[in-house]
């Protein structure tokens, strides 16, 4: 506990202090219209103006972007999301690089906090796109230099850029806030949704020193899920479910009442991605689960917020992580507290 407390206050004052290990002057901060609070956020961390650029919509609906200062040989971070709405996002976001690239930056790094796409990371069935793949294409013809993104759907993306790409992660964060509230010194039991989440849920766990078990499901269709068996013993255990989104909820919804049903006393959902779609803030908000915790990498309006959500502050890690990266130092030993 106190190892954890002490790697969260140590990326506080690395972040806050960074301007004393380095100089940022050349380092401009550019966002779109996806998530703009975050940008500021991490703006703010790192004590640096925002950079001014336009993002508009020309008459017919054509996405417009000017940028409105001189980025000749700068080091440049887009930050852009691509959640919904996926296509606009995501076209925003080629366009804003091809007005870099064409305004001489000297590196341009994208980061996205959101991969938007990222689960479509493979063929299943014959005739399907690969789209993760595309989005990656797609971001590096236009002129990106780097990608930073979070907890991506699939670990296998990475290498789908030519491009070097930084994965952070935020379970680290969910679990120092778990431990503030308490629940390392709980009979809790860490549950990963599927058995390819089982890494981070053994992540999880090892921070809370807590035993782990596993929910074997399977998909027939999209959208649909079937739960088949759970791994572990969870009888008489409060339950902290860790995934790396919560879509429509149906999903997790199902783990959930296996669980109760296999003898859980309580279950806590909690995620990187809160990307709530459908009625999933109802179902949530209403279905048998003391509290939701996430974090803002994906905006989260008034609509869908509810009294059991717990929203978690992405900006200090993205902030450090641009820090190291325009400062060419390690990103990695970040996580090695």
């Amino acid at each position: 506990m106190a190892k954890a407390e002490a790697a969260e206050t140590r990326v506080e004052s690395e972040v806050r202090n960074g301007t004393e290990n380095g100089d940022l002057s050349q380092l401009k901060l550019f966002t779109g219209n996806a998530h703009p609070e975050l940008a500021h956020d991490i703006a703010d961390y790192l004590d640096v103006e925002m950079g001014r650029m336009t993002c508009t919509r020309f008459s017919d609906g054509e996405t417009q972007v000017q940028v409105n200062e001189s980025a000749r040989g700068c080091d440049v971070f887009l930050i852009q999301p691509t959640c919904a709405p996926t296509n606009d996002n995501i076209m925003e976001l080629l366009i804003m690089l091809d007005a870099f690239r064409r305004a001489s930056a000297k590196r341009v790094t994208v980061v996205m906090p959101y991969y938007g796409y990222a689960r479509q990371d493979k063929k299943i069935k014959p005739r399907e796109p690969v789209t993760a793949r595309l989005i990656a294409d797609l971001i590096t013809m236009a002129g990106a230099n780097r990608v930073l993104t979070c907890d991506l759907h699939a670990e296998q993306i990475q290498g789908f850029f030519d491009i070097p790409v930084d994965h952070l992660y935020l379970g680290p964060t969910i679990g120092r806030f778990l431990i503030q509230e308490g629940y390392a010194d709980q009979d809790v039991v860490v549950v990963s949704p599927d058995v390819g989440g089982v890494g981070r849920a053994r992540a999880l766990a090892e921070m809370l020193r807590k035993p782990i078990a596993i929910i074997a499901k399977r998909r027939p269709e999209p959208g649909k899920v079937e739960v088949m068996e759970i791994i572990g013993d969870v009888e008489g255990k409060q339950c902290v479910i860790i995934d790396d989104m919560i879509d429509t909820g149906n999903s997790v919804m199902q783990g959930v009442e296996a669980l109760l049903k296999r003898g859980a006393t309580d279950v806590v959902l909690t995620c990187t991605h809160a990307v709530f779609s459908a009625n999933a803030p109802q179902r949530m908000s209403e279905g048998p689960v003391s509290r939701v915790i996430c974090t803002d990498t994906i905006p989260i309006d008034n609509r869908k917020r509810f009294p059991k959500l717990t929203v978690l502050p992405a900006a200090p890690l993205m902030a450090e992580a641009i820090r190291r990266i325009h400062l060419d130092l390690s990103v990695s030993s970040l996580f090695n507290s």
